[in-house]
């Protein structure tokens, strides 16, 4: 009676077949094999995971590299600009107090040409100056441009002129690259 089991609809006694050796072993190999195909499934799927895990944190850190170089190249152009920032305002400081003497200068060269060793003095001044940047502007017949000039006074009128004109430079400017040191003080025509 170990074989029969009781069918619990129609209450009758049911033999049941009693399992074949190769019945019970077909199982068996059939879930080793699934439990093989598995656990390989698993490796593949393990080792899937470990690589998309590598290719995000190469994603990351290149991005972290990409980042800090272009923070370098800011840094680099940054410090650059400083240092040009920095040399043209160390240079506009020294210039600036020699402008009243290139100023005396001129107006000695107004008196009488200047001799000897005061004029090679002041030729090398002046070489000097320029070659660190020191542009002295301001001539007679200029347009009048308040940026760069500054009206000491309106002498009249002038036919010959069609716009506000420099007509006597008082003191010549000077200016270093762009930056302006010192106006033009100059006095201007109108015209007619």
């Amino acid at each position: 009676m170990s074989d029969d089991s009781v069918n619990p609809e129609e209450g009758e006694l049911q033999e049941t077949a009693a399992p074949s050796p190769e019945g019970q072993d077909a199982p068996a190999e059939e879930g080793a094999a699934d439990a093989v195909a598995d656990a390989a499934a698993d490796a593949v799927t393990a080792e899937a995971d470990e690589l998309a895990l590598a290719k995000i944190a190469l994603e990351e850190r290149t991005l972290d590299l990409q980042r800090l170089q272009a923070e370098y190249l800011n840094y680099k152009r940054r410090v650059e600009r400083d240092r040009e920032l920095l040399r043209e305002n160390a240079t506009y400081a020294a210039l600036t107090p020699i402008i009243d003497v290139l100023d005396t200068i001129d107006r000695a060269r107004e008196h009488e040409p200047l001799e000897g060793g005061f004029k090679a003095t002041a030729e090398q001044l002046e070489r000097v100056v320029a070659q660190l940047g020191l542009v002295k502007f301001g001539e007679v017949g200029d347009a009048f441009d308040p940026t760069v000039h500054e009206a000491l006074s309106h002498i009249g009128t002038d036919a010959e002129v069609e716009v506000t004109t420099c007509k006597v430079i008082a003191k010549a400017g000077y200016k270093i690259g762009d930056r302006v040191v010192r106006a033009a003080q100059v006095l201007v025509v109108d015209p007619a």
